[in-house]
């Protein structure tokens, strides 16, 4: 093996550990975007497509999160879903608390609410089970509502 070919590969596999070491980082911001876009979507009793596409949209977007594989927000997406759908108490509990851990990050806070403002409103529709969620949400994070007119 030749010189350059090693250090090819070394910075290769220092390359891919970065990447590894991203997604660990931003999982619960990954996990809190999910259960915010699950919360939001369902508000309304069903998930438009409009709602999907935009939640796709922001996570393709988002330079925290484009590290993630469309499959694991989806997969995600789908998990949040599916505790809501099981059983709302606990599926909003768990919801809650992935949301939770983005409380000492204020940006990241305000990101995730300005996130689901707008998957809620992808369908043309801001609702008033919409706001109540989005207003819900908000308090979570310690933020006031009222900033962002809700």
């Amino acid at each position: 093996m030749s010189f350059d070919s090693f250090l090819s590969q070394l910075k290769s596999k220092a390359n891919e550990l970065k990447t590894e070491a991203l997604k660990f980082k931003n999982k619960d911001f990954l996990n809190a975007a999910m259960a915010g876009s699950a919360l939001i979507a369902m508000a309304d009793g069903s998930i438009s497509a409009s709602e999907k596409q935009k939640m796709i949209k922001f996570i393709e977007s988002n330079d925290a999160l484009s590290i993630f594989t469309t499959s694991d927000v989806i997969k995600a997406f789908q998990d949040f879903v599916g505790q809501l759908e099981f059983d709302k108490d606990i599926g909003e509990a768990k919801a809650y608390q992935a949301i939770g851990k983005m409380k000492s990050n204020i940006e990241a806070s305000r990101l995730l609410v300005r996130m689901i403002i707008s998957i809620a409103s992808s369908d043309g529709n801001f609702d008033a089970d919409e706001r109540k969620i989005a207003a819900k949400i908000a308090k979570e994070l310690a933020i006031n509502p009222a900033e962002f007119e809700l």
